[in-house]
């Protein structure tokens, strides 16, 4: 089976690491690589954006001016575009009978007012909104293995509920108290275009989105449970790291919540448990599609350690993932 993949939003840093992903995998067929039909970067090879990709993949970045001619030459759309863009694109590819891997917010959150209130706009597709599966692809096989449209998980949410998710369903920490996640991503987490808060001079380590970024109820919508979640920006260029606080049910171990992560993920090949004790480390997940998870417990409480490259699990790879699950391929093609 070979499938003919475009990507389009492939300017990016996000789309760069989808071109290198499609290329390697030996199912996929790279059919085309779009831009919005305004990008100043349309019709330029993107090799001469992306360094990297230079003797790889020299293919331009065509302008997408008719989407609905565009689909009729792809089986696998991936939009590593802007969360209303996604959303308008989205129902034309799928129409087409594209199996389309949406890495925006558009299509996360099954609830049309979760959008007004955390994206800016009116959700318009409901019926694909029901439809579309959340690809936190670990805890999703099944429901990947028949979706036509797949929303990626956030960079954010995707290291805090790989984390938490398994201690949460074991029902080992106490419910009365909310988990508090403090996690810090490097500049590319920003995207690409210029602004003076990721420019070289003035990027310096804080808390941004305090009480109010889209990701808390996005992981608060699918852990079932509510959570204090505060983002940092870090003066490096790739990964997350999640630092988590939670207090454990009465009585509950140390070794009862290594269990319970290592029972999760035991067949989970891109999911790491760390022995107790040991914390993750983001030098150790940096330009891979791997999710290291480091546990501790004393004195009643927990501290959780997640580290991803939020370019590859964050995003890319994790949208390559769900693609494998998908279609019945090993889970690592192309990751590992």
């Amino acid at each position: 089976m070979t499938l003919n993949t475009i990507i389009v939003g492939a300017s990016g840093y996000t789309g760069a690491e989808l071109i290198a992903l499609v290329h390697r995998h030996p199912q996929l067929h790279l059919a085309g690589l779009y831009v919005s039909a305004g990008s100043e970067d349309a019709n330029r090879p993107v090799s001469a954006l992306h360094g990297q990709l230079r003797g790889v993949v020299d293919m331009p970045l065509m302008p997408l001016s008719s989407p609905q001619d565009v689909a009729k030459q792809a089986d696998v759309v991936f939009l590593a575009t802007a969360h209303a863009v996604s959303h308008e694109l989205a129902p034309i590819f799928l129409a087409q009978g594209c199996v389309v891997f949406d890495l925006s917010g558009a299509y996360r959150v099954n609830q049309a007012d979760f959008y007004p209130a955390h994206y800016g706009f009116a959700h318009q597709s409901s019926t694909w909104l029901e439809q579309a599966v959340y690809g936190l692809a670990e805890w999703q096989q099944q429901a990947l293995s028949a979706a036509q449209l797949v929303a990626v998980p956030g960079c954010y949410p995707t290291a805090s509920q790989l984390a938490l998710k398994p201690v949460l369903d074991a029902g080992l920490l106490d419910k009365q108290m909310w988990p508090v996640i403090n996690a810090t991503s490097g500049v590319t987490g920003a995207g690409r275009k210029a602004s003076l808060t990721n420019s070289f001079c003035e990027v310096s380590l804080h808390a941004y989105g305090v009480f109010s970024h889209r990701h808390q109820p996005e992981i608060a919508a699918h852990l079932d449970t509510p959570v204090i979640f505060t983002p940092h920006l870090g003066s490096y260029k790739r990964g997350i790291l999640a630092t988590i606080t939670a207090k454990l049910a009465p009585g509950v171990s140390e070794a009862e919540v290594g269990q319970a992560l290592s029972y999760a993920y035991q067949e989970a090949p891109l999911v790491r448990v760390l022995p107790a004790g040991e914390v993750a480390k983001l030098q150790a997940v940096q330009h891979t599609g791997f999710c290291d998870i480091g546990y501790q417990a004393a004195h009643g409480h927990l501290i959780l350690t997640s580290a991803i490259d939020n370019l590859l699990k964050g995003a890319a790879s994790q949208a390559v993932q769900c693609l494998n699950l998908k279609f019945g391929f090993a889970e690592t093609t192309a990751i590992v």
